[in-house]
Formats: structure tokens, C-alpha cells, sequence
């Protein structure tokens, strides 16, 4: 019998990317362990933390509802010494699909892998901007 494949964290954060940017929000709780944490900083109204994969997989069934396509753009990813750290810079180029307005929101994530799974992020977007796209949608 052979082991399931451990992915490393570069590899877990292109995982990531292609379910964000395919709107697969309900694969990308899988990513998680059980007990990961996840900060932004920059969230409004004020930073949130995030503790343990269900806590994400709600925010990321919320995300299924919203009228919104992201795709990263400029994405740069940093190995780092320590192999379970990854640094991604990136833009999301936003689309909100009701109107087809668009915006540019830049990111870094900073994400820790082990064993195959996100155990820590920290996820620094531009909440602000992102706010005030989604806030015009009817029933946001």
C-alpha cells in the first residue's frame, strides 16, 4: 500500500491558488489541518483570527455565495530557508459578476505547510478595497 503524497508548501499554496481563483471554495477548507490558525490583520472592520478548518470552511461556504471571479496576477512566490514556509506577493484582479466592475487588491500571504496541510497564514490583503466592491452588492 502506498502513503498519499505529501505535498510540499509551495505546491499546497498552487493548490490553494487554483481553488480560489476556480471558485472551488469548498475544496480549499481541505488544505487546512484540523487546527490551523489563519490571521488578517488587515480585515475590517477589525483583524480576524481564525482558529481550526471549520471556522474556514464557513467563511469559505460564505465565499460561494458572493458575485465574485478572482484571479492572482503578478504572483511571486518565496521559498524560504525553512521548508515548511512559503511568501506569495500577488494581486487579485477581482470581478464582481453582477456588474462586471472590476478591482486590483494586493496581497502577501505568508504560509506555513506541514504534512501536506496550511497549519498557519498569515494573510495580509487590502480589505478596504475589497470591502468596498462587495458592499455594493444587493444582499451583501
Amino acid at each position: 500500500m502506498h502513503a498519499a503524497p505529501v505535498f510540499s508548501a509551495r505546491q499546497v499554496f498552487e493548490r490553494h491558488r487554483q481553488a480560489i481563483t476556480t471558485g472551488a471554495w469548498s475544496e480549499l477548507s481541505a488544505l487546512y489541518a484540523d487546527d490551523c490558525v489563519v490571521d488578517l490583520p488587515f480585515n475590517l472592520p477589525e483583524p480576524l483570527h481564525l482558529v481550526g478548518r471549520e471556522q474556514l470552511r464557513a467563511r469559505f461556504q460564505a465565499a460561494t455565495n458572493l458575485p465574485l471571479e478572482l484571479e492572482m496576477r503578478n504572483l511571486v512566490i518565496h521559498e524560504t530557508q525553512d521548508p515548511e514556509v512559503v511568501v506569495a506577493e500577488f494581486d487579485y484582479f477581482g470581478r464582481m459578476t453582477e456588474s462586471d466592475r472590476t478591482f486590483t487588491v494586493a496581497n502577501v500571504i505568508v504560509m506555513r505547510v506541514r504534512d501536506g496541510q496550511i497549519v498557519a497564514s498569515h494573510d495580509y490583503h487590502n480589505h478596504a478595497i475589497m470591502a468596498q466592491f462587495l458592499g455594493e452588492q444587493p444582499g451583501s
